[in-house]
């Protein structure tokens, strides 16, 4: 069984790419659901592939489903269409679209096939992460949203219960860091 490796970059940044593998009896609803899983995006909007030749210019369509809009050919369907039966040239491309309102675009290109299938990996996978991916919603920080929780559970307002200015000291009373009770100034060690 062939195993067909795709390298498939971020429209806007070529250094952004995802390395996926898919067998080539798989559908093009597979290749879309690794390509979302490997930039974290989620699977609520429209998609389509577009078959490609080497200047990106767009061919046939391979889509979700049939939308509403006028084609020139119809579409084929993702789940009803194999990848390894698009594959005409030994660098096939694709573009690959999603969400219709932001026009997320992928250039995909077959960069490797091999015949022998790894024990170790479930197909289709990503196999390699290079850069950092766009977020789908807004801004993505480096440190990722675990951090962002972290900072929201934590988040000190000023009215919050048990924290006053910056030196205050209750009752009159100086508070000793080191640990041992409390002293009120006038006792010496």
């Amino acid at each position: 069984m062939a195993i067909l490796k795709f390298r498939v970059y971020f429209e806007e940044d070529d250094s952004v790419y995802r390395d996926v593998v898919v067998k080539h009896t798989q559908s093009f609803f597979d290749m879309h659901e690794i390509i979302l899983k490997a930039y974290e995006f989620d699977n609520k909007h429209k998609a389509t592939f577009y078959r490609s030749n080497d200047h990106w210019q767009r061919g046939r369509q391979i889509s979700l489903e049939k939308y509403d809009q006028e084609y020139n050919v119809p579409p084929l369907i993702m789940k009803e269409t194999i990848v390894g039966a698009e594959i005409k040239q030994p660098n096939q491309r694709f573009v690959y679209q999603y969400d219709f309102n932001k026009y997320w675009t992928f250039l995909i290109e077959l960069i490797n096939v091999s015949k022998e299938e790894s024990s170790r990996i479930t197909y289709p996978s990503v196999i390699r992460t290079e850069g950092i991916a766009p977020s789908q919603y807004g801004t993505k920080g480096l440190l990722g949203e675990k951090f962002a929780d972290v900072e929201e559970k934590y988040d000190l307002n000023k009215n919050a219960d048990g924290f006053g200015e910056e030196g205050d000291v209750t009752d009159g009373e100086e508070l000793d860091i080191s640990g041992d009770e409390e002293t009120t100034g006038e006792e010496e060690l």
